[in-house]
């Protein structure tokens, strides 16, 4: 099948499945909203704009002979909006702007915890990665370990937090759905769910960097105007802005204040800790740094993807205050039954939509639609892929075949794997479709930082770390975060519906616990592991060290 026509069909089954979420009356149980037809066109318009868009930069990109070829990768500048497209998700656009327009100041939490996550990439992990690694970031952590249990490791670690992302995504794109085109939000996240699936299908062999550039530039645009918009009819006053929204908010004055969302300096400091060294453990992130040619170009990408992503937060802090002045002062038009009490129609997620629609009208909320959307389907199709990845290439092609595999067979488990993935994320999104999208993105992290995290850091940075600690530790930190994050608040009644109060682990994150363990268990069992393979990975120590330090024998960049 030539690209062109897998463009085709790529194109009419969105078009198909998006019309068939307008025509399907008979699905839906309670009433529910007008046919919105001018956002809808708009909506229509531009993401298959988009779609064009990102298919004519692949096909540039493959006749240029100097940007996929060995020893050659993609410019920092590039890479670091490529990364800042990765990073700005619906949990970033929709679930801060959600978080700020229902609890005020600890939204800005979210936003800043994110941001400051990437100085620890920058002198940590950056420039080490770019020299070990290969691919992934599993290369890096297997580089004189046992390969089999650290790559189990890391697939495993990877398809969690792939999965919560995924779940994040796919909240956000329901609720959007369901909000544009008036349909029930479980159907909305099925149908969202085989768009999503069937791109990834038949749109996978689209380059990953400039679609990720391509969605990146979109948002900022998006939300530059959207901030543009806020701010002039505050009279681009932030003060006259921050007191009218105080003025109509139900805190009032504790708006302004820490304490609305996480209420107890513990579940404050672990949220924290989550956010901030999560982002040295995300898997589609950190690959991002062995498409550039070399550390120097890896540093610039964190240093362009810090620029961009800072903005963005700001802008998203302005669009959750405008939301609370435009919309609570015209409730009728976007909260349920025409009350405040009741909620924003599709839920605190929605708050930046409904903003769109309040200072645009019909058309301007198309567009900024399409950008989410297009936000969320550029995300979803680098965290499918990514963990279809893990299941294809590192634990049936590596672990279970030991490399015996061939090319096809791991095609086909890579299919596979991406339509099983399609499907527990849509049956997650729906079970999962009150919960704010930045916060399922917050667990993510907590994964991430829970067993990725430690297990690079003292891979990379500590001589005696051997293959039964950090295997031992990475899935101690695994198991730990999974659990307790089940039986956290959020999702022990939130989710599975127990009574207020009596979930298991009082905090909303679980970091402040998993993290340390992970960490404590990776250093005492590699200490006190006396075994020849751990004498022998400890004197691998020194060459690691020089190669990650000089970049002496680094491989080429990879395109992915």
């Amino acid at each position: 099948m030539t690209p062109a026509v897998r463009y085709l069909l790529l194109a009419a089954g969105s078009l198909s499945l998006a019309g068939a979420a307008v025509a399907m009356p008979a699905l839906v149980v309670n009433s529910r909203q007008p046919t919105n037809w001018s956002a809808i066109s708009t909506f229509f318009f531009f993401v298959g704009l988009t779609l064009w868009m990102t298919r004519l930069a692949t096909a540039r990109s493959r006749s240029s002979a100097n940007l996929y070829t060995p020893g050659g990768g993609i410019s920092g500048f590039q890479n670091g909006l490529a990364i800042a497209g990765d990073y700005m998700s619906a949990a970033s656009f929709l679930g801060i702007s959600g978080l700020v327009f229902a609890s005020g100041f600890d939204g800005l939490v979210f936003s800043v915890g994110w941001l400051v996550g990437w100085p620890v990439v920058t002198f940590l992990m950056a420039e080490r990665l770019r020299n070990l690694g290969k691919f992934t970031f599993a290369d890096v952590a297997a580089y004189r370990f046992a390969q089999k249990p650290v790559r189990s490791l890391a697939a495993v670690g990877s398809l969690v937090v792939v999965l919560f992302y995924l779940i994040a995504q796919m909240v956000g794109a329901g609720q959007l759905v369901k909000v544009l085109f008036g349909l029930e939000y479980t159907y909305a996240v099925i149908l969202v769910g085989a768009l999503m699936t069937f791109y990834v299908l038949f749109g996978g062999m689209i380059s990953t960097t400039w679609v990720l550039i391509n969605k990146a530039v979109l948002l900022l645009v998006g939300t530059t105007l959207l901030a543009l918009l806020v701010l002039y009819r505050a009279d681009f006053n932030p003060d006259a802005l921050f007191a009218r929204a105080t003025e109509l908010h139900r805190l009032k004055d504790a708006l302004m204040a820490p304490g609305g969302l996480i209420k107890d300096p513990v579940s404050a400091l672990s949220v924290g800790m989550a956010l901030m060294f999560g982002t040295a453990g995300l898997p589609h992130i950190l690959m991002r740094f062995f498409t550039v040619a070399d550390a120097r170009e890896a540093r610039k990408s964190v240093a362009w993807a810090t620029m961009w992503i800072g903005y963005f937060y700001v802008l998203t802090f302005i669009i959750g205050f405008g939301a609370i002045v435009a919309l609570i002062g015209h409730p009728a038009e976007h909260f349920v039954g025409g009350r405040v009490s009741a909620g924003l129609l599709g839920g605190a997620n929605m708050a930046a939509i409904h903003l769109a629609s309040a200072l645009g009208g019909d058309l301007f909320l198309g567009f900024i639609a399409a950008v989410a959307f297009t936000t969320i389907l550029a995300v979803v199709a680098g965290l499918t892929l990514s963990g279809a990845s893990a299941v294809s290439h590192d634990l049936y092609a590596t672990v279970l075949r030991q490399g015996a595999a061939t090319s096809e067979q791991e095609r086909r488990v890579s299919k596979l794997s991406t339509f099983a993935l399609g499907v527990i994320a849509v049956l997650l999104g729906i079970v999962c479709g009150r919960q704010n999208v930045a916060y399922i993105v917050m667990l993510a992290f907590s994964v991430a930082c829970s067993v990725n995290f430690p297990v690079l850091a003292m891979a990379v940075l500590w001589k005696d770390c051997t293959t039964r600690g950090a295997t031992v530790g990475g899935f101690l930190g695994l198991f730990s975060a999974v659990i307790l994050t089940v039986l956290s608040p959020a999702v022990w009644e939130g989710v599975l519906r127990h009574a207020a109060g009596s979930a298991p682990f009082p905090y909303a994150s679980p970091a402040i616990v998993s993290m340390p363990l992970a960490f404590l268990a990776i250093w005492l069992l590699s200490l006190f592991d006396r075994s020849p393979q751990a004498a022998r990975e400890r004197a691998l120590f020194p060459d690691q060290l020089i190669r990650s330090e000089t970049g002496i024998g680094a491989s080429a960049a990879r395109s992915h």
